[in-house]
């Protein structure tokens, strides 16, 4: 019996292009010049080794940002601030079936606070298991160590991981929870009637 979801966020429950995509037309500035803080710093600010407003601070002169880094968080967090309200119902359904309901998210803590005050993911879910808490993202074992570490009581078949990223699918399948890999809504709804012996019909959007 299925009693908790994981929820992945980039890419399932927030779709939009790249960041470095969207800033490199708005701004007119390389993916050259944009991708390799991406590539690097930011890849420990992912895993809580480094602050984010300390490192990116000496790229945005190069990148042509003239305001400060506060800013510039905001205009990068308000931009992915794209919430897919279909599964924020589903959720919200699901939880009221007694289904737990998480997200487990690579995000810097930046991000994961804006998440939770700002996108209110805070009360959207029971919790938030984000990378940069954890010290380790998806897909190491570490992140799922400490995901299953955070949910007591349940058996790793009690738990159903959803992400758009087949790698980490074949992570959490592999760790022993369920997973599923997101292409759409509607492959989703259906997916989650099966594995909750729920109507599909439950899930339309109304």
């Amino acid at each position: 019996m299925i009693k908790a979801i994981l929820f992945d966020a980039d890419g399932m429950l927030i779709n939009t292009e790249s960041f470095s995509v969207q800033y490199s037309r708005d701004f007119k500035v390389s993916q050259e010049k944009i991708l390799p803080f991406f590539q690097n710093e930011f890849q420990l600010c992912l895993i809580g080794e480094a602050d984010l407003k300390k490192v990116i601070k000496p790229y945005l002169a190069l990148w042509q940002w003239n305001k400060s880094v506060d800013d510039f968080l905001q205009y990068w967090f308000k931009s992915e601030h794209r919430i897919d309200d279909r599964i924020v119902n589903v959720i919200h359904e699901l939880r009221q079936k007694d289904i737990r309901c998480y997200l487990a998210t690579n995000q810097e803590k930046y991000r994961t606070q804006y998440m939770r005050d700002e996108m209110g993911f805070a009360h959207v879910f029971d919790g938030i298991f984000s990378s940069a808490e954890a010290g380790s993202k998806k897909p190491s074992t570490e992140f799922f160590d400490y995901v299953f570490e955070m949910l007591p009581g349940l058996n790793k078949k009690d738990i159903v991981f959803w992400d758009d990223k087949e790698e980490n699918v074949i992570a959490a399948r592999d760790y022993g929870f369920q997973a599923e890999q997101y292409t759409s809504f509607e492959d989703f709804r259906g997916k989650i009637a099966e594995l909750t012996d729920f109507s599909t019909n439950f899930y339309i959007v109304r």
